[in-house]
């Protein structure tokens, strides 16, 4: 394996923050996830057990990603694209997906479920970067450039819309759209995308029953409070609960019965009673410093694709954190995101830190090519 920048130290304090994040995760999760796994799998440690494991396996491919040589990967970036698009369409099949919740987004792989499509968030930014790169004399030719990676996009969005995971398909579209724009892409592309695209997802809103009533919920909270409204309503008095101070770790009491399923996308609602307004607030102070030494490192950096994968691998970290952060204070319509380094999951828990990884690897790239401008 071929490893980069093995002279340059990684930037420790972008090192630091992830750390610290996933610490602070795999505690809030076994603060709200004890009780709940006591009932119904008579064992308190269920899924703290499970998330330490994939945070090891985490830990392992984040030091992995963060030393590869990421030349390596743009050689074999075609490949690596068509395997995840593969994966991606597998859980569609009977037989092959893991079928929760009305929805197939796993497949099983040696006794584990994965999901194939957090792996997308990261493959599709690396193929994005590296053809933005290769296409920058010939970027506004719309049936060199744009046309063709457009359909990449769309190829998957479709085959992770299939799978019944509606907003995950449109978070990964969002993100690619970024890097369309950050690689400077005619504006009248996304406007003229906009027009044609927009009845086509209303169409898809409208087509799913439990989709028409997560928006009516929004828009009308008061619609089915009982119903599809019970987990966001529960969350909101979750959260207010939690005081300025909050209730301290491990003393929460909502968490225990009144928000379903809050081990998963509706963490924060436990981590915000607990820690309080204060915690809340520190926690955002940590992502915008995330966020802060991301951009910060693709800024600096002279390489198009290094600058793009930044942008692009730190734009889908906080843009995920931000969403869910939103649909457990229902501010937008409820979704199925996950939010990182919290939410019980091996899929999003190892990919996530995959790509911190790449985060910490760019930066130092990024670093030496400042230095060698000096």
């Amino acid at each position: 394996m071929e490893w980069a920048g093995a002279k340059k130290q990684a930037d420790p304090l972008l090192v630091s923050i992830i750390l610290l994040i996933l610490g602070i995760g795999l505690v809030t999760l076994y603060s709200a996830s004890y009780a709940y796994a006591q009932r119904a799998f008579n064992d308190s440690n269920y899924f703290i057990s499970r998330q330490i494991k994939f945070a090891l396996l985490g830990l392992l491919l984040f030091f992995i990603a963060s030393r590869i040589n990421l030349d390596l990967i743009r050689r074999v970036i075609k490949f690596i694209v068509i395997g995840t698009l593969v994966l991606c369409i597998l859980p569609i099949f009977p037989g092959l997906g893991i079928v929760k919740n009305g929805a197939s987004r796993w497949i099983n792989i040696f006794g584990f479920s994965f999901q194939p499509s957090e792996l997308a968030k990261i493959v599709l930014p690396l193929y994005l970067a590296h053809m933005f790169d290769k296409k920058q004399d010939r970027l506004h030719e719309i049936k060199g450039t744009t046309i063709p990676l457009t359909i990449m996009v769309l190829a998957f969005f479709f085959v992770v819309y299939l799978q019944n995971n509606f907003s995950t398909a449109s978070f990964l579209f969002f993100n690619a759209m970024v890097i369309f724009f950050l690689a400077g892409v005619r504006f009248r592309f996304f406007i003229s995308f906009a027009v044609v695209s927009l009845p086509f997802a209303t169409i898809m809103i409208l087509s799913r029953e439990h989709r028409l009533h997560r928006l009516l919920n929004f828009l009308q909270p008061n619609w089915d409070p009982l119903g599809t409204g019970f987990q966001v309503r529960a969350s909101i008095l979750t959260i207010m609960s939690g005081g300025f101070w909050g209730k301290g770790i491990g003393q929460g009491q909502r968490k225990i019965a009144s928000v379903p399923e809050i081990q998963s996308d509706f963490i924060f609602s436990s981590f915000a009673e607990e820690t309080g307004f204060l915690g809340v607030t520190l926690f955002f102070v940590m992502v915008l410093f995330l966020m802060f030494r991301s951009y910060r490192a693709a800024l600096r950096s002279d390489s198009v694709f290094l600058r793009l994968l930044l942008l692009g691998i730190a734009t889908m970290l906080i843009s995920q954190i931000v969403l869910n952060m939103a649909v457990v204070a229902a501010v937008v319509p409820a979704t199925g995101v996950p939010l990182p380094f919290f939410s019980a999951g091996g899929s999003s828990l190892a990919m996530m830190l995959s790509a911190a990884g790449l985060l910490v690897n760019g930066s130092r790239q990024s670093a030496k090519m400042e230095d060698a401008n000096v």
